[in-house]
């Protein structure tokens, strides 16, 4: 797993727009724009370049992670024990699944080398309400490293609900982990670790489960 996250953590840090088109689909056009936007911040703030956690923190929140469905992306990582979850246990698993990717975006900003990311261009149906947008990390020196998000329209708009990295899936990758955790100690047992790996592992003040 540890392999997957390395390689994750850069993904959307380093994309670049490659030819703006007219007609370019709105999903297509939300990962352009979100990376643009994202860069052209990183690029101007001195403080998030040396490293500021709390700024860096503050534009993931921002910018990044609204456009993820966590619900959706914890339900799946959670797989077939999320039926027996308790509203409050799915509230809080969803809560501290949102927190490790803040702190996984966290470090992503802060190792930040310039890297290159080609979007491709995507082809979809009028009515469609399920995509993949398909894009390559460009590094130089290596071979293009292929990830794949998967998007889904909501009501509030296009929201990633998952990716791929080389073709293993980021929640399938999660739901391994997460159903020994549960099978070893409970689901409480999962939420427990999620919070204590997140809390150890962050200098930033994360938004807590809620206790019983």
């Amino acid at each position: 797993m540890k392999k997957i996250i390395a390689s994750w953590v850069g993904v959307l840090l380093a994309c670049v727009s490659l030819g703006v088109r007219a007609d370019i689909p709105e999903p297509e056009a939300l990962i352009r724009n979100t990376v643009d936007e994202v860069l052209s911040v990183v690029k101007q703030d001195k403080d998030i370049q040396t490293g500021n956690k709390k700024k860096v923190t503050e534009l993931v929140d921002a910018k990044v992670l609204p456009h993820f469905n966590f619900t959706h992306m914890t339900r799946l990582a959670v797989g077939k024990n999320w039926r027996n979850a308790t509203p409050e246990q799915k509230k809080n698993l969803e809560i501290e699944f949102r927190n490790l990717l803040v702190r996984t975006y966290t470090t992503a900003f802060t190792t930040y080398k310039d890297q290159g990311v080609e979007v491709k261009p995507l082809k979809m149906a009028n009515d469609a309400t399920d995509v993949t947008v398909k894009t390559s990390i460009l590094n130089k020196g290596k071979p293009p490293l292929p990830v794949n998000y998967d998007m889904e329209k909501t009501a509030n708009g296009w929201k990633v609900y998952d990716l791929s990295i080389e073709g293993v899936s980021l929640v399938t990758n999660y739901r391994g982990t997460f159903a020994e955790e549960i099978q070893k100690s409970g689901i409480d047992g999962l939420i427990k670790t999620l919070v204590d790996n997140n809390q150890a592992k962050t200098g930033t003040i994360l938004p807590k489960a809620a206790s019983k």
